[in-house]
């Protein structure tokens, strides 16, 4: 009797999943948890192409079978050489071709229960973007809102050690979120990759729970948050930190210390503000970080740019920020930061802090409008 076809809702079922496309396209964007084991390498697969186009369907699958069976044998002997018999691998490529098909035939011929899923790799990415999109308008959202500086993410990550659900968006873009806010030696994700990473963490919440988030505008760097969790977090309730100005300065001074590591890079990054700051103010912040005095520059950065940015974009953003709830900071470092985390769940503790409750301790609460 045929078998039903493997679908993703399947791949629990499995002892590995197995990615047979060639590496850049698992490097652009993968299921969660598979090997790369390609049949073609990008080489090969190049090579395979080029013989298709010029001299047709019979030429490309002589020469690429002979590339997939050398491949197929090195995997043989070096990634499955210790498989048990009772084995049972889950095949993917793009589409559930031929790729996956001959990989999945030669594991049954050795005796594995080997499968393909169904649809490759193109299934999983439509099941990725309908759970993003089925999931956003039930999430319960906690939007950390702060101006830059307030140490937003590691609040995040402090409440996540505390055992609340948390999204942070910049740990999956790899990316702070600001002019700035490249992270040395590392390129951020595909999008599809993004969106992903998104999927897994919203697939594995209790959405009877909140889910705190850190507020960002539609774009992280160069990657764009899916459009129905935007929506969700614009309508969500919004909890601010209000940080002292020298708390915020002296953490930025912290968190961004590699920028001083060359002056050059960060002066030219800089040069992109010219038209909305002036030559004159640039060419002093030019000049601050070719000589590596972060402090004078960072403290200007934050009261001429990044402040009234701030100020003017967070009520257009978020339809509830009239009604935010606050928490107070003076001190940044690592107590200060776990004491924001407390004071941050302390308002979900409250039954109905975050719309009309009494403020928690260390906090200051505005009613809603309508008080």
């Amino acid at each position: 009797m045929q078998r039903p076809p493997i679908r993703v809702s399947d791949l629990h079922a499995f002892d590995t999943l197995i990615d047979a496309r060639s590496p850049s396209e698992f490097a652009l964007d993968h299921i969660p948890g598979a090997i790369n084991c390609p049949v073609l390498d990008d080489d090969e697969r190049r090579i395979v192409g080029t013989l298709y186009k010029q001299r047709g369907a019979f030429e490309a699958r002589r020469v690429g079978g002979a590339m997939v069976a050398a491949n197929l044998a090195k995997h043989l002997r070096e990634r499955f050489a210790d498989r048990p018999s009772s084995w049972k691998p889950l095949v993917y490529c793009w589409r559930g071709g031929l790729r996956s098909g001959s990989m999945v035939t030669w594991l049954r011929l050795v005796g594995w229960d080997a499968q393909q899923l169904a649809g490759g790799y193109k299934s999983f990415r439509h099941h990725v973007i309908e759970r993003i999109e089925a999931l956003c308008p039930q999430l319960s959202l906690r939007i950390l809102c702060g101006a830059t500086g307030s140490a937003k993410t590691r609040v995040l990550q402090s409440l996540a050690l505390r055992g609340a659900q948390v999204l942070d968006l910049e740990d999956c873009a790899k990316h702070k979120g600001s002019l700035l806010g490249a992270l040395p030696g590392v390129s951020q994700p595909s999008q599809k990759h993004f969106e992903t990473r998104i999927a897994q963490v919203l697939e594995a919440i209790d959405l009877h729970r909140p889910l705190y988030v850190e507020g960002e505008s539609p774009r992280i760097g160069r990657i764009a948050l899916p459009v129905s969790l935007v929506s969700r977090m614009r309508a969500s309730p919004c909890i601010e930190i209000i940080a002292t100005r020298q708390a915020r300065l002296d953490y930025l001074l912290r968190d961004y210390a590699y920028l001083g590591d060359d002056g050059e890079v960060l002066a030219t990054q800089l040069g992109l503000l010219k038209e909305l700051q002036g030559k004159e103010t640039v060419q002093r912040w030019q000049a601050w970080a070719r000589a590596r005095e972060l402090a004078p520059l960072f403290a200007e950065l934050m009261t001429q740019h990044y402040d009234p940015h701030y100020a003017r974009s967070q009520a257009r953003h978020f339809m509830a920020w009239s009604d935010r709830s606050r928490v107070d900071a003076s001190d940044l470092t690592e107590q200060g930061i776990e004491a924001l985390a407390d004071a941050v769940l302390a308002l979900d503790a409250d039954t109905g802090a975050l719309t009309r409750g009494p403020a928690a301790p260390g906090s200051r609460h505005r009613p809603p409008v309508d008080e």
